[in-house]
C-alpha cells in the first residue's frame, strides 16, 4: 500500500510538469498580475481536467478519492511555479458541494470559491455574522482569494452552506489587489438568494491550511534553487560568488529552512491521511502551516539578500516569491495563530 501511494505522488508531480513546469521562465505569471481576473481560467480548466480540483472528492461524486499526501504533492509543486489558478480554494469549495452541483466544478466550467472569513484574524469558518431568513443570506464576508474569478461563492452560514451566485441581486463584491498581483474580495449579502445545504466546513479549512503550507514549500524550495544558481554564475571580484565563505554559511542556513519545512509537511500529511483524532489532525496542520509561514519568510528574504541589489527589482524573479509569500504566510492562518492553536490541542509532550 504504501509502495503504491509513493508511486501515485510521482505521478501526480509528474503530471503538474506539464502545467507547473519546475524549469523555465515566469512570463505568463508576470502577464497575469495586476488585473482580472488574475490568472487564466483555460489553464484552470486543464487543471481541472487533468483531475487536480476533484484529487480529495470521493470516486462516487466524480473525483479521485485521494489524500492529503497527494493533494499537497501537487501544491508544492504549483507553488514552485508560482501558479495563480485558485485551485486550493476551489477544491476545498467542492469538497464541501452535494455531488449534483459538481460535475460543472471538476470540469472547470464553473468556478465556486469559499467564502468563510468574517474577521482578519481567523482559524474558524465563522458564521456568526451571517443571517439566513427565508433562503436569503444577509453578512460580509472577507479575503475571498481570488475572488474576480468566481462564478459563485460557497458561503458558511449558522445554518450550513449557501450557494450564492455573484450576479444575483444583492451581492457585492469589492476586489483588493494584492501584492503578488492577484486579488482578495470582500463579498457584502443583503438578502441575497442562496441554494442552502448543510455542511461542516472546518475538515476543509485544515485541508486548505495544509496545501497552502505545501504550497509554500514549492515556493521556498524553487527559490533557493533558482538562487543558487545564481550565486553559482554571479561573478565579484574574478571569483563566483558562491565561493565567499560568508554567502556559503547563509545558503546552508537557508537550505535547513527549506528540509525541515518539508519533513513537518510531509508529516503533517500523512498524519491527516492517518489519524482519527480531530485533535491530533489539527496539531499536524498547524506544525506544517507555522513552520511553512514563517520558513517561507526567512527562505524569501534571505534570497532576495543574497542576490545583491537585483534582488530587490521587479525583475528579477525572487522578488516574485517574496510578494507570493507575502500573501500566503497569513492565509488560512498566521504562523502565530497555528502556534496558539497547536498549543491548544496538541497532545502531551508533542513539540514544535
Amino acid at each position: 500500500m504504501t509502495e503504491d501511494r509513493d508511486e501515485g505522488v510521482r505521478m501526480i508531480r509528474d503530471s503538474a510538469a506539464g502545467l507547473a513546469p519546475r524549469t523555465g521562465d515566469f512570463r505568463r505569471i508576470r502577464t497575469l498580475r495586476f488585473g482580472e481576473p488574475g490568472f487564466d481560467r483555460t489553464v484552470f480548466r486543464e487543471m481541472c481536467q487533468m483531475g487536480w480540483l476533484g484529487l480529495m472528492v470521493a470516486e462516487a461524486a466524480g473525483g479521485s478519492g485521494l489524500g492529503a499526501r497527494e493533494f499537497c504533492a501537487l501544491t508544492e509543486e504549483l507553488g514552485a511555479s508560482l501558479i495563480p489558478e485558485p485551485l486550493i480554494g476551489a477544491a476545498m469549495a467542492a469538497s464541501l458541494l452535494p455531488d449534483t452541483h459538481l460535475p460543472d466544478v471538476l470540469s472547470g466550467d464553473r468556478i465556486v470559491l469559499p467564502a468563510w472569513q468574517e474577521a482578519p484574524h481567523s482559524l474558524v469558518p465563522a458564521a456568526g455574522g451571517t443571517v439566513v431568513r427565508d433562503g436569503k443570506v444577509t453578512g460580509k464576508k472577507l479575503f475571498v482569494a481570488m475572488a474576480a474569478g468566481a462564478d459563485a461563492f460557497l458561503v458558511t452560514t449558522p445554518d450550513g452552506l449557501a450557494l450564492v451566485e455573484r450576479d444575483a441581486p444583492g451581492v457585492h463584491l469589492e476586489l483588493t489587489q494584492t501584492q503578488d498581483g492577484g486579488n482578495a474580495g470582500t463579498l457584502t449579502l443583503t438578502g441575497a438568494a442562496a441554494r442552502m445545504f448543510p455542511g461542516d466546513a472546518t475538515g476543509a479549512l485544515d485541508i486548505a491550511a495544509l496545501a497552502t503550507a505545501a504550497y509554500l514549500l514549492g515556493c521556498m524550495d524553487r527559490v533557493f534553487g533558482v538562487t543558487l544558481d545564481y550565486l553559482r554564475t554571479r561573478e565579484q571580484f574574478g571569483r563566483k560568488i558562491g565561493s565567499f565563505q560568508a554567502l556559503q554559511h547563509r545558503s546552508a542556513d537557508l537550505k535547513i529552512h527549506v528540509a525541515l519545512t518539508r519533513a513537518v509537511v510531509e508529516a503533517a500529511a500523512a498524519t491527516y491521511d492517518s489519524a482519527t483524532d480531530p485533535a491530533v489532525r489539527k496539531a499536524a496542520v498547524s506544525r506544517a502551516k507555522a513552520r511553512a509561514s514563517d520558513a517561507a519568510s526567512a527562505v524569501t528574504r534571505g534570497c532576495i539578500q543574497l542576490h545583491g541589489g537585483i534582488g530587490y527589482t521587479d525583475a528579477a524573479d525572487p522578488g516574485l516569491f517574496l510578494r507570493k509569500m507575502m500573501v500566503l504566510a497569513p492565509s488560512y492562518g498566521s504562523a502565530s495563530l497555528h502556534r496558539a492553536r497547536f498549543r491548544d490541542v496538541a497532545p502531551d509532550g508533542d513539540e514544535d
